[in-house]
């Protein structure tokens, strides 16, 4: 029996969840403008084990969002999460934040493309084919009308960058979800269990987050 804690950070959604065996048994989030990870995050903490029953000391593992994401939110996410590695003694598991947003997605025909906000038309972005396998790695792009035209399949675009491009992509191949805005720490928790289970866990000392891009001070991400 393994209880995994996640933590997910990475864009505006605060999520937090606790899994026994890869099954979610609680989990707590909210999605605010103003990034309220520093004041929600440790409540939110307390509140999924108080609900599961479970302490600290019961946990196995860690996991959490890795990026890319919200420089802030990330670094709180990621700082949190040592913390308690180090405080409990337990491993800490690394998990691709877009591949958790994809996954709010059930199996499709075509591919999935979570797209998340890096700002006026930029967006963090990956492919994932209907059996959430990795088929073009992370990067951050600019949209315009030509993007993804080397896919023919139908694409089932997920996060909060993909609405702001729902004017510019405007294919019939393309299928939008509006209601799919943010990674949740809920998608975490089969991902988590897998990596657990073949030990594939990260080093709590030089462990840091994927900001993919630099931290831009005025950007208020």
């Amino acid at each position: 029996m393994a209880y995994i804690l996640h933590l997910e950070t990475a864009t505006r959604n605060c999520s937090v969840s606790v899994a026994e065996n890869g099954k979610t048994i609680f989990c707590q989030e909210i999605a605010e403008s103003g990034y309220s990870h520093a004041e929600k995050l440790h409540l939110f903490i307390e509140e999924v084990l108080t609900q599961a029953k479970i302490t600290f000391n019961e946990l196995n593992a860690i996991a959490v969002s890795q990026g890319p994401g919200s420089y802030t939110g990330l670094r709180i996410g990621v700082s949190a999460a040592k913390g308690f590695c180090y405080g409990l003694q337990i491993p800490l598991i690394a998990i691709d934040t877009l591949e958790v947003l994809a996954r709010k997605i059930n199996r499709v025909e075509g591919v999935i493309v979570p797209m998340i906000d890096a700002r006026r038309m930029e967006c963090y972005t990956a492919v994932f084919d209907s059996e959430y396998r990795n088929v073009r790695e992370v990067q951050s792009e600019i949209i315009t009308e030509t993007s993804f035209s080397d896919i023919s399949e139908k694409i089932h675009l997920v996060g909060d960058g993909a609405m702001k491009c729902k004017e510019v992509l405007k294919d019939e191949k393309f299928i939008f979800y509006p209601e799919l805005e943010f990674p949740s720490a809920n998608e975490m928790s089969f991902l988590a269990y897998e990596k657990y289970k073949i030990n594939d866990t990260v080093d709590v000392a030089y462990f840091e987050p994927f900001y993919l891009k630099d931290f831009i001070l005025n950007s208020g991400k």
